[in-house]
């Protein structure tokens, strides 16, 4: 239990706010990033500066430099040769607005950090774990840029692996910073341990997940716009098949795909067996929200194929996919909450880990 002399000078719930804006922050930080990457704007802005760059080009010179970096690398030569100053600037919005977010979700997560610790408002054994969260941000950033850098030289696009990378980093702060803004409102405070059914249902969701990301960064959502065959075979046997053949689960479209809508039906069914048991313990608000998340995503997903990946139907999806996540947590914990006793650990309990799992 938390001593009294600390809870007196703690304060979990305005901490515990503080970490549900940088949720709000990093869902939109994704929802950015999925129209960044659908209208291919990722590449716009070739240098990174995490303080300069923060001000965008104000005259015509500067644009004028910006477009000549730009025309520098094998997107453009290859791509879109040919291209105006005035499309340029549609596509560096987005990568503008998609870094400003970072630096945005950067400063939310360091300033009211150094704030509450020096008045002591955080509460015992949540120290470390916000440091992890701002240091997690802080990781993130460099992911983006490596991920840019890998396609300003020899490719005309991003490395989908490191697309994944960058996508699931986010996720995971995302599912990180709820897990602990939720412990903040337990009662005293009291970190929770993840139930094993909720271990099983978020290791399925980020295989869809880490899919989900293949799919974008290979642009394999256009491979087939037929739901629920692709062309006329559940798989198309004519289909290229590269070797070794492990390779086709990371750099083969077709297969990509294949698993991304199928592995969705495996998420499903955990997250049914999550949501009825989170019923159960009282956590019926939980149980609808699962529900109505896993049932849009399906139905998003389908409907992306469908209309050719139209971009507010993929926008939507990629959101829906965080919602779903968090959706996730949310009754994972709750049902953490009914069904095990608080971990009266003076450091507090490591969320979302192998390790930190209740036997239910």
């Amino acid at each position: 239990m938390i001593a009294a002399p600390a809870l007196s000078r703690a304060r979990p719930r305005a901490v515990s706010n503080w970490l549900l804006t940088i949720c709000v922050l990093i869902f939109a930080m994704v929802v950015v990033g999925g129209i960044t990457r659908l209208t291919e704007s990722g590449l716009s802005i070739t240098e990174w500066k995490p303080i300069t760059g923060a001000i965008p080009p104000l005259t015509q010179a500067q644009w004028e430099h910006q477009f000549q970096l730009y025309q520098r690398i094998p997107e453009y030569q290859q791509l879109n040769r040919g291209m105006t100053l005035t499309e340029f600037k549609n596509i560096f919005f987005w990568e503008w607005v998609h870094r400003q977010l970072g630096r945005v979700i950067g400063l939310v997560a360091l300033l009211p950090l150094i704030w509450f610790a020096a008045r002591k408002a955080i509460p015992a054994g949540y120290g470390w774990r916000t440091a992890i969260i701002f240091l997690g941000v802080c990781v993130q950033g460099a992911i983006g840029w490596w991920m840019v850098a890998s396609g300003l030289s020899e490719r005309t696009d991003v490395s989908h692996v490191r697309l994944a990378v960058h996508l699931l980093t986010a996720l995971l702060i995302f599912a990180y910073t709820l897990w602990t803004a939720l412990d903040l409102r337990s009662p005293e405070a009291q970190p929770r341990r993840i139930p094993t059914i909720g271990l099983w249902t978020l290791g399925a969701l980020f295989v869809q997940l880490l899919f989900g990301a293949y799919v974008a960064g290979l642009d394999a959502g256009y491979a087939f716009s037929t739901w629920p065959l692709m062309g006329s075979e559940l798989y198309p046997v004519g289909a290229p098949w590269l070797e070794p053949a492990l390779r086709n689960f990371v750099d083969n479209p077709i297969t990509v795909q294949f698993i991304h809508r199928w592995w969705a039906f495996v998420v499903l069914a955990f997250a049914v067996v999550l949501a009825r048991r989170v019923k159960r313990a009282g956590g019926r608000r939980e149980s609808i929200l699962v529900h109505a998340a896993i049932g849009t995503q399906i139905l998003l997903g389908i409907a992306t194929l469908l209309t050719g990946v139209a971009l507010h139907v993929a926008v939507a999806h990629q959101a829906t996919a965080a919602l779903l996540l968090a959706s996730i947590v949310a009754a994972a914990h709750r049902l953490a909450s009914a069904s095990a006793s608080p971990v009266e650990n003076g450091m507090g309990a490591t969320p979302l880990v192998p390790g930190a799992v209740a036997g239910r």
